[in-house]
């Protein structure tokens, strides 16, 4: 099976990925899918998600911190004591001290991270150069047919795509500041999010259950890079998204509603528990994205299942929450 590796930003090193539940992944996605179509959906159902969430997420650790080193977890970040993170599901639904081990560029239009992660950009307008139409989602479904609006204000676009390994942390923050103007929930399927699933699965972002809310940031205060949709998406052992937004730490978290005001940075919801991925859309030409992100995408020495699976370089960027994504393009108010 060909390899996965990703670019490490701080260092430019390539790393290849320990991809965890590898070999069930491709059996479920290479095995049952070719042969019974109807276990394959059974298995990918709400209902076999949360099953396979209790059994993998809710059982004890017996060594707590011999298991969170194993996963490559930093105690140190950590907002809570290591003996309160005593099962799988507590430790990926941890809390960091992320005002202080995760900064956030100073810049007002500078757009954010939205999780811990590994990211590809990519556009929806045949000129550009990360013309990436049809290959992770299809953009009419992602958003919801019945939402032709947004289908239209985004049309043209770029894209960020954010893949969540099981070891990250689990909490997704505001990538922008601004006021939100619609927020909704699409049902659908708990595919995987592993390469190898996305590979296979045509388009499997937007056939997943999942989370959309669109942000307005050319407001006072706002971040001035447009309309912003920020699409949280479910996958295989994902139990739920729930919106927790809090304007200072942890606290008082609360839903995220039609007219409220999102400070860039914030905490916003979490995922309950395991891998899963954020997708950010943006207007036509109103943001440029990190350079260090477009040039490891093109990496002449990483090997992506990616690259391999849609036959053009695409070799992701591991990104931390709040650090730069890419600048607004056109000013603030």
């Amino acid at each position: 099976m060909i390899q996965h590796q990703y670019i490490e930003r701080d260092s430019g090193m390539v790393i290849t990925e320990r991809l965890l539940g590898d070999r069930m992944v491709r059996l479920l996605y290479h095995g049952v899918r070719e042969n019974s179509t109807a276990l394959f959906r059974i298995l990918t159902s709400n209902w076999s998600s949360h099953v396979l969430g209790m059994v993998n997420f809710d059982r004890p650790v017996l060594n707590e911190r011999a298991f969170l080193a194993d996963c490559g977890i930093d105690l140190s970040e950590c907002f809570d004591p290591s003996c309160h993170l005593d099962t799988p599901r507590k430790i990926f639904e941890r809390k960091i001290r992320y005002w202080e081990c995760r900064p956030m560029p100073a810049e007002e239009d500078a757009v954010v991270s939205p999780a811990d992660a590994r990211v590809l950009v990519g556009s929806f307008h045949e000129t550009s150069l990360i013309f990436l139409k049809d290959k992770f989602f299809s953009f009419e479904e992602l958003l919801g047919e019945e939402n032709p609006e947004w289908q239209k204000t985004f049309a043209g676009g770029d894209f960020a795509v954010f893949r969540l390994t099981p070891d990250k942390y689990h909490y997704n923050h505001v990538p922008v500041s601004g006021q939100v103007v619609d927020v909704y929930t699409i049902d659908g399927d708990y595919h995987s999010c592993n390469p190898a699933a996305v590979v296979a699965v045509a388009t499997p972002y937007s056939k997943n259950k999942r989370v959309v809310t669109v942000i307005d940031t050319d407001v006072p205060g706002g971040t001035g890079v447009g309309l912003v949709a920020m699409i949280e998406v479910v996958a295989l052992m994902i139990g739920d998204i729930v919106q927790a937004y809090s304007s200072e730490s942890y606290s008082a978290p609360q839903a995220v509603e039609k007219g409220m005001f999102l400070q860039k940075g914030q905490p916003k919801s979490l995922y309950r528990p395991g891998s899963s991925t954020d997708i950010l859309i943006f207007q036509e030409g109103r943001i440029d994205f990190a350079a260090d992100i477009l040039d490891n995408m093109n990496h002449k020495g990483a090997s992506s299942r990616f690259t391999h699976g849609f036959q053009r370089p695409l070799v992701e960027t591991d990104i931390r929450v709040r650090s730069h994504l890419g600048t607004a393009r056109g000013g603030r108010l």
